[in-house]
């Protein structure tokens, strides 16, 4: 797979006036996949399937959810502007043989980002088109040899209530935590990202290390990641714990499974008038569905 410097991508206004783009890239050069996108893509009917823009970059900084900050979608860039970023390390250990903790330049100069165009499907069922500039999970894990006994990969958030003054609220047992089955973790499609749009990462957008899991719905895709474990059993992730009637461990993006307060069947696209219905697996369904070959996908939601 060639790798794209940062001065190479496609700038903004380029992004939006293309038909067709990649949408997913993986660890070996086999493993890209192409979707054709259509200019002009709003419809008034959810029975259609308009094209994928990549979503405006003032939409993709300036709304999002990071409750390590504030429940508010609007408000996060404000009061996450001096997050402190450097020096930051990041800890792979667990269940593996040769644990590692780097650096984030060394973590990025050993993995150098390349460019991966996936949507983001937010269980309030708000989505976006990201590019995204990041490597694959499978590198990293690859490199510190996981232990036959590893099932699951855990990942860790920062902890720092005074730099994240949502980590002072009771409400969830802090810090965030997420999780993947190996596999998954191990899936071409599965990026950590350092970047979008050609730029590194901002605070609000999970600075300076994201998971971007574009299967699964928004909450999944842990961000400021200082910590990532190998382990034998099933992680309990942050909302898992705070709600398991309505966050499950796989939170694979299904119409055909509403939350308990809302609809899944369609999707809100930022920057788009009307509503366009949800793709199982957000789309990707070619790439990962064998994943979950013989599960009931309802119970395991």
């Amino acid at each position: 797979m060639k790798k794209i410097k940062s001065s190479e991508i496609t700038p903004e206004h380029l992004y939006l006036s293309r038909r067709k783009f990649i949408v997913g890239v993986g660890a070996l050069a086999a493993s890209a996949f192409f979707l054709n996108a259509c200019a002009g893509a709003s419809s008034s009917s959810t029975d259609e399937e308009p094209g994928d823009q990549p979503t405006p970059l003032n939409s993709v900084t300036g709304y999002n959810n990071y409750y390590e900050f504030t429940t508010s979608k609007n408000g996060i860039g404000f009061l996450a502007r001096n997050l402190k970023i450097a020096p930051w390390t990041v800890a792979v250990g667990g269940l593996v043989n040769k644990p590692q903790t780097f650096a984030i330049e060394d973590l990025l100069k050993k993995f150098p980002s390349a460019e991966h165009i996936y949507r983001l499907r937010c269980v309030e069922a708000w989505s976006m088109v990201i590019p995204w500039l990041g490597f694959s999970l499978a590198d990293l894990l690859k490199v510190v040899e996981p232990a036959s006994s590893a099932k699951y990969v855990r990942f860790e958030t920062l902890y720092d209530p005074e730099q994240m003054p949502g980590q002072q609220d009771n409400t969830f047992d802090w810090p965030y935590v997420e999780g993947l089955r190996l596999d998954e973790a191990m899936n071409p499609l599965t990026l950590l990202s350092d970047g979008l749009y050609g730029q590194p990462l901002l605070p609000q957008n999970g600075a300076p290390l994201r998971l971007v899991v574009p299967w699964k719905y928004g909450f999944k895709n842990i961000k400021a990641i200082v910590k990532i474990e190998l382990v034998e059993k099933m992680p309990v992730s942050l909302w898992m714990a705070a709600s398991p009637g309505e966050y499950g461990f796989y939170a694979n993006v299904n119409p055909d499974v509403d939350h308990p307060r809302w609809s899944q069947s369609s999707e809100r696209r930022i920057g788009e008038t009307s509503r366009r219905r949800t793709l199982p697996f957000n789309g990707y369904a070619d790439e990962v569905s064998s994943l979950y070959a013989g599960m009931d996908l309802k119970k395991n939601f």
